[in-house]
Parts: C-alpha cells; structure tokens; sequence
C-alpha cells in the first residue's frame, strides 16, 4: 500500500477506509440563494453573506434577515432559508412564506466526523477522488498490484507492418488498460526470445513486480518454454490449463518469492480471454476489490456457436437491453468481435448436439 496524490490514484484500489476527519458542512450554511431569516416575516435585512466570507451578523433576531448565497455561514438564531424566488424585498425590508428549518444545510448534514465514507478494497473512481478532496484528503491510500509484461516469440514484431512470417504483438497493447481496469499498474513490456535460458532469467530477473504475465510460451510446442522453466525456479503450478475455448492454454503459478505468474495464450483471441478469466480475478484478490469482469449478469443470447461437448465457450457479444448478440470471429488469432464486443457470453458445454442455452453468464469487457 502506497500513499498517493490525488491526481495520480485514479484506478487504484482505496487501501484503507476513507473516513471524514471533520464535519461537512463544518457549520450551518445556506442550501439556496435567498434571505436567512428569523422567526415570522416581514424581517429587516441586516446585511449580506457570502460562501467563503464571514458572515457580518452573529446572531438574528426574531424579524431579522441577512441576504445570503449558497454556501454561505448562517447566522446564529437562522430559522429557515427564504430562495429569491419566493421573496419580495422593499425599503430594506424583506416578505414571504417558508417553513421553519427549509433550505438550511445543518452541521454534518452531509458527512459527521468520523464517518467511514468510503470502504477499504473500493476502486478510486472520480466521484471518490472528489468526495477525499471534500474531506481536506490531498493524498489517499492506494493498493495497485504492478505488473511485468514478457512478450515470447522470436516471430513477433513490435511495430510496423510484420514481414513475411512474422506477427505483430496485438497483446502487448491490450494489456496496460485491462491491467488498469483491474486496478494495477502495467510495466512496459520486455522481448524474451524463444530460448528456455531467456525466459528463465527474465522470469528470475523480473523485479519486484506482484504479477509478471507471459504472452506466449504457455502451451505445449517445441517453442514453448514456460512450463519447463517454472518448473526449474521451483514455481508452484496452480492452474495448469482450463477448459475454455479460446483460452485453454492458459496457465497460473507462483514463484518462490511469491510473484504470481500468468502464462497467456500466445493467440491475441485466446489471450484476451485467458486475461480476463485469469489476469484480471488474480489482480482483483491482490488489491482486495471486485473483480470487473464477473459482475454476475445473466441475459438471453442469439447466435450460432452451440456448446462445446466439453469446453465452455466465450463468446463476444453485443448486448441490447436483456439481449446478447453474437459477433462474428474467426478463431483464437482474431480480436475484431472483441474489439466491438460489450462481453463475453459464456456458453458451457452440452454433449447435446445442437442445442442452444437460454441465458448465459456475461465476462465484462472494459469499454
């Protein structure tokens, strides 16, 4: 947990309550433009007070008014506050009808000292950010999880147009705002080539990040390393593959220093996936906040993918109200359903052939 600026907690996970150390409003102030007054009108207008400003009269007596803006410090002895709309003033006096106590915001109406406002695991959105500011807070403080990216394959390409054989990384650049989206923070990404020695020095170098995501590596092909070499630094497989498509590949381990590892699919599609299913619930548990992308939301879906005999299937979808519109993708490799897609519908297996689930469970994707 770290103390951060205002400006720069944004995302993060609140890593303590957030409690009000004073009363807000601090004292009886103004809820409308108007007159305070006191007891039963027409009262004599004493002055005027603004937010921010003394107020030049202490107390009010009965018959007496001040003109005062929102915001502004009522006088002692304020029965109500009479808008402008519902006033007539004339030869220093002022007239009209209010009930007692209308208009006036009380000490601590808003928040009592004291008051826890905001809990620890809460995400920082801008409504919290205001709402610490409104609190005297110019720092809060935050958990997010940092995250070290190592993207496999000697076929892969950073940038420009990949030459013949090559591939440009497309999950590089999807995973500093699904990382963000989580509430961690994402290191730039580092190149390991296909060599087992490679990777295993980047892994046993990677700093002293909570997460290190592997792109690629995390099946079982000639180029694939990463279960061999977790297996030499001593690392504790705890998610060796799932039964998904895309995304089976995925993998989860724990390093002996504790640093969490996440093998993704070296497929953009499948890796995506892999992220969102994996990825992300590991940095929801570390900044100890909900997980974004399982908010439980079921729907109905049209489309033509049926289940899988034994794989779940995820599916990107378009949702409309209480709908769930198929996109169309052409395998693990693809991202252009994704790209539009609202969700992922989850469509568990059926030996059933055919047949078509009613309503499915929905993977958030950050928009």
């Amino acid at each position: 947990m770290a103390e951060e600026p205002l400006a720069g907690a944004l995302g993060a996970t609140l890593g303590a309550d957030l409690v009000a150390a004073f009363d807000v409003p601090a004292l009886d102030s103004a809820a409308m433009d108007g007159y305070a007054v006191s007891g039963e009108g027409p009262w004599s207008v004493l002055g005027r007070s603004l937010a921010g400003r003394r107020c030049p009269v202490v107390r009010l007596g009965g018959g007496e008014a001040v003109e005062v803006a929102t915001g502004a410090v009522l006088p002692d002895g304020t029965t109500a506050v009479l808008p402008h709309e519902l006033a007539t003033e004339s030869s220093g006096a002022v007239r009209g009808g209010i009930g007692e106590g209308r208009h006036i915001r009380r000490r601590g109406e808003t928040t009592a000292a004291g008051t826890p406002v905001a809990r620890r695991g809460s995400p920082v959105t801008p409504a919290l950010l205001g709402l610490a500011a409104s609190l005297g807070r110019d720092t809060l403080p935050v958990v997010r999880p940092l995250v070290r990216v190592l993207v496999t394959g000697d076929e892969v390409v950073v940038e420009g147009a990949p030459r013949p054989g090559a591939v440009r990384d497309a999950i590089g650049p999807v995973l500093p705002g699904l990382v963000a989206w989580a509430g961690g923070a994402c290191a730039p990404a580092v190149r390991v080539p296909d060599r087992g020695r490679d990777l295993a020095r980047a892994l046993d170098g990677a700093g002293p990040a909570e997460v290190v995501a592997v792109c690629g590596s995390s099946s079982a092909g000639p180029a694939d390393h990463l279960r061999p070499v977790l297996a030499r630094l001593g690392a504790r497989v705890v998610v060796d593959g799932v039964a998904c498509r895309p995304g089976h590949p995925q993998l989860l381990a724990v390093l002996p220093s504790g640093t969490v590892v996440v093998g993704l699919p070296g497929n953009p599609g499948a890796a995506l996936a892999a992220a969102l299913t994996l990825l992300v619930p590991v940095l929801s548990g570390r900044a100890d906040r909900r997980d974004p992308a399982h908010a439980g939301r079921r729907i109905g879906l049209i489309g033509q993918t049926g289940p899988h005999p034994s794989d779940t299937r995820l599916v990107p979808v378009r949702v409309s109200q209480d709908l769930a519109v198929e996109l169309p993708v052409s395998g693990s490799a693809d991202l252009r359903g994704a790209a539009t897609a609202d969700a992922l519908a989850v469509v568990p297996p059926s030996r059933v052939p055919g047949r078509v689930p009613g309503r499915v469970e929905l993977v958030e994707v950050p928009t």
